[in-house]
């Protein structure tokens, strides 16, 4: 059954060889569909090579050919992560689909592969290191037509990102501050309020923050969300803390200044409470790779 499976597997991976578009796109629907449904035929799909030929399908114009390789590549990194970071061009070839996706689910599919990719904690500085991947996660948040599926992947691989702490600085420089906090203050949907300030807790913790989270009258926002009249749920509060705390200890006694001005406004108690109902100092936890 085994040798049955690999010679199917390797018929479909050259076809995706073949110079007609319509035999490359049926081959590579089949293998998404075998990605997807059959555990044992991803290796096999790996092993044939074909990642390299999948990723190059992500520059093609064709919708259904980016969506294909998207996916694909996606339920490959469910077991072959590895291999996935090790195959010629699929960062870049990811960071071409994230910038330029033929259409909303291509754009939530590699944002979901590369959060995939970063649950390995040896491979968050080489991701990072692609500037414009974190460029692409920071513009689908910060696009306001982008599908909130889409956004919240893009959230997810942002907190991957940040919790290798030399991320950080980039992701400040490339705009994720301003974008997540544009996001908090405008988006009324829990879920990804609870996502994007699990994101402001990490990137809180790097002293290249304090500036922009100034202009972003970020610490008014993070105190806002601790007033109950604001119906921000639990996690929203914890990762408000945690951002709060981080600020205080990157930012020193200007910070403490601002959040002290927030006690005067009456924010005095929700704080205190929060930071005594267990969130220790430094740390969100939403989400565990």
């Amino acid at each position: 059954m085994d040798v049955v499976k690999r010679r199917a597997v390797k018929n479909l991976v050259a076809k995706l060889t073949s110079v007609s578009e319509q035999t490359r796109t049926e081959a590579l629907c089949e293998l998404r569909l075998l990605s997807k449904n059959d555990d044992e035929s991803r290796p096999l799909i790996v092993e044939a090579d074909a990642v390299p030929l999948i990723a190059e399908s992500l520059y093609s114009p064709a919708v259904i050919l980016q969506e294909n390789a998207t996916a694909t590549l996606l339920n490959l990194s469910i077991s072959s992560k590895e291999h996935l970071m090790s195959s010629h061009g699929v960062l870049d070839a990811l960071s071409h689909a994230l910038r330029h996706p033929a259409s909303p689910f291509v754009a939530q599919c590699a944002a979901a592969t590369i959060f995939s990719l970063l649950s390995l904690e040896s491979f968050r500085p080489i991701i990072g290191h692609k500037r414009d991947i974190i460029f692409g996660l920071v513009e689908i948040v910060r696009n306001q037509g982008s599908a909130a599926r889409s956004i919240k992947d893009a959230l997810r691989a942002l907190f991957g990102m940040a919790l290798y702490p030399l991320n950080r600085a980039q992701m400040v420089e490339l705009g994720a501050v301003q974008a997540l906090f544009s996001l908090v203050v405008k988006d009324g949907r829990v879920g990804l309020i609870e996502d994007a300030t699990a994101v402001i807790a990490q990137v809180a913790g790097c002293e290249e923050s304090w500036e922009v989270f100034k202009k972003a009258l970020g610490i008014e926002v993070l105190m806002d969300l601790l007033d109950n009249a604001t119906g921000s749920s639990y996690r929203v509060k914890e990762n408000a803390v945690s951002a709060l705390l981080n600020s205080i200890q990157v930012g020193g006694e200007e910070v403490a200044s601002d959040v002290r001005g927030g006690w005067r406004r009456g924010w005095s108690m929700e704080f205190l409470m929060w930071r005594r109902t267990g969130v220790r100092r430094g740390r969100a936890r939403p989400w565990r790779f």
